[in-house]
């Protein structure tokens, strides 16, 4: 279990992170009630965690659930100019999670393309044609252990069992399969930028009424098509440390190896790839000795591994959402689509 370490929160703000994690849309009511406090507390909580804490809600397609491809890119480039690609790439909407690792040289990215046409533009039209970008390696994802709706801040476990049961959001009635009609494209526009927006706002944004809105998005969430993640600066609560494992594991032992990493504290996301390795982790750490202490220790003593590479982060340009102010010359033009 994580312990958190932080002069600025305390247990009631790592609870509310956690149950904002196991249901972003809760009211502050049902926030209070739960984790025994006022909803004007969480209230309070809450906008000091966006102030302090880079706190956001938003809402997720979850391209596993979709069938959609989703790729991890591993880019190498001139140092002078690794940041203004960062950057273009992280003002992409289709692109997540993306650092600067091995000292500046190398740039992580995942990307969703929400067509064969995104996909090409990017990695066979932008990115090959940018002088700076010296090599690019493309790890398709093949199979989630962990991450996506299944959250980080749990491995704190700040919440009891009841605690947990009775944050999740109801099940819809229905929820069908897990698909995204065209009609849902202006709730879902609303949901990315506010995962909190209120119905109203929706109601206004799609046209519908309000009681259609809830049940549509009640179905979206229960078909797994879209869910509500939480952004947040790991950094403020003593994990400020992150890397990129590209792990090759037997193919024996892909699963297994998977499923295990699944159970680690430090693994905030692992998949299965095709590409040079077939595993790709995203382990966050208190510190330098933390990620020895996890590549020495439970990662070291997992059978069925045979390479290992970590790629620590020098610095996160993207989580869920990008919030950088642009630079003003970036060498990679995109588009905003």
């Amino acid at each position: 279990m994580l312990e958190m370490e932080s002069d600025t929160l305390d247990r009631l703000d790592m609870q509310l992170l956690t149950a904002l994690e196991l249901n972003g849309r809760a009211s502050f009511s049902r926030l209070g009630a739960v984790l025994g406090a006022s909803d004007q507390t969480i209230a309070r909580r809450y906008r000091r965690l966006t102030a302090e804490a880079g706190l956001r809600v938003v809402a997720i397609r979850d391209a596993e659930r979709l069938g959609q491809d989703q790729w991890m890119l591993r880019l190498r480039s001139a140092p002078d100019n690794a940041l203004n690609i960062a950057d273009a790439l992280a003002r992409r909407p289709d692109t997540a999670w993306i650092g600067l690792a091995s000292g500046g040289t190398e740039i992580v990215c995942l990307t969703r393309p929400r067509s064969p046409g995104d996909y090409d533009d990017l990695l066979l039209g932008k990115l090959p044609r940018t002088p700076s970008v010296l090599d690019i390696r493309a790890h398709q994802l093949l199979h989630r252990f962990y991450g996506g709706p299944t959250g980080w801040l749990r491995r704190f476990k700040v919440l009891a069992d009841d605690q947990v049961a009775a944050l999740l959001p109801e099940p819809a009635p229905a929820p069908g399969p897990a698909r995204i009609e065209p009609e849902d494209e202006a709730l879902i526009a609303v949901l990315e930028r506010d995962g909190r927006a209120i119905y109203p706002e929706l109601q206004r944004a799609t046209g519908r009424s309000e009681s259609a809105v809830k049940r549509r998005l009640a179905a979206l969430i229960g078909s797994g098509a879209v869910y509500i993640d939480v952004e947040y600066d790991s950094e403020v609560f003593g994990y400020p440390r992150a890397a990129v494992l590209w792990i090759t594991a037997t193919p024996a032992a892909l699963h297994s190896v998977g499923e295990a990493l699944a159970t680690h504290d430090e693994v905030a996301y692992a998949s299965a790839t095709a590409g040079p390795s077939n595993i790709v982790v995203t382990a966050v750490v208190k510190d330098t000795a933390g990620l020895y202490d996890y590549l020495s220790g439970p990662l070291g003593q997992l059978d069925g591994i045979r390479h290992v590479e970590a790629s620590p982060f020098l610095r996160r340009v993207k989580q869920l959402t990008y919030r950088t102010l642009p630079l003003n010359s970036p060498s990679l033009k995109v588009s905003s689509r």
